[in-house]
């Protein structure tokens, strides 16, 4: 699924729809969008050295079928295979299905399509916390900081919690804040989708944790694109 790229108009969406729920809570929302959380070339190199592999176990099962294909190829007679010749087929057909795997992978669908959905997962989740930790956690006073993480391509979000919001919201209750997400993230209106879990949010926040009278804006109401 492509997405367009976010305008000032998408930006202004989300944040004045954390500005708005800000006024009922103390909580901080933060806001990101990312166009994908990780690489996964280490996962293309492991699809591209089971291919490899499987080509290998392929030849030892069946050289008979290699060795005649080779000689056909290369117009070859009579051919004697000593162990240093077949080792060397064996090397060069282990580095050529090495090599075209990782060169398919180059292109992004097919990389992203191999990666399994607990791959996805676990590493948005990761990235969902780098996150967390670089702009949210311990950065207000009350550690009342919470983020809302959209990673596109994976097609997963996040919501994490500082402690003073951990210790008083369950997890489940964040679940209203990621249904009414990706009803608008399957139309492909980001912007939408997120003012609509920052709403969720600031409900939850609002009354768990009111906005007292002392209370300041401590982070930035603006959504930021990674």
């Amino acid at each position: 699924m492509a997405f367009k790229p976010l305008t000032k108009a998408d930006h202004e969406i989300v944040r004045s729809a954390v500005a708005r729920a800000e006024d009922n809570t103390s909580g901080e929302i933060v806001t990101i969008v990312s166009t994908q959380s990780d690489g996964y070339w280490d996962v293309a190199l492991a699809w591209s050295a089971f291919v490899a592999f499987l080509a290998l176990a392929v030849l030892e099962l069946a050289p008979g079928f290699y060795l005649s294909l080779f000689e056909r190829v290369f117009g070859l007679w009579a051919v004697e295979w000593t162990p240093r010749a077949v080792l060397g087929l064996a090397l060069t057909v282990v580095s050529l299905k090495f090599a075209g795997m990782t060169l398919l992978q180059l292109w992004k669908p097919l990389r992203f399509f191999l990666v399994p959905g607990p791959v996805r997962s676990a590493r948005v989740h990761a990235r969902a916390l780098t996150c967390f930790k670089v702009g949210a956690e311990r950065r207000t006073h009350g550690r009342t900081g919470i983020l809302i993480y959209l990673s596109l391509r994976e097609h997963r979000a996040e919501i994490i919690a500082d402690e003073a919001i951990a210790s008083r919201v369950s997890p489940d209750e964040w679940g209203a804040a990621m249904h009414a997400m990706l009803e608008h993230i399957r139309d492909r209106r980001i912007a939408e989708g997120m003012a609509a879990a920052v709403e969720k949010v600031g409900e939850v926040l609002a009354e768990h944790l009111p906005r007292a009278a002392d209370d300041v804006n401590e982070l930035p109401d603006r959504l930021i694109e990674v």
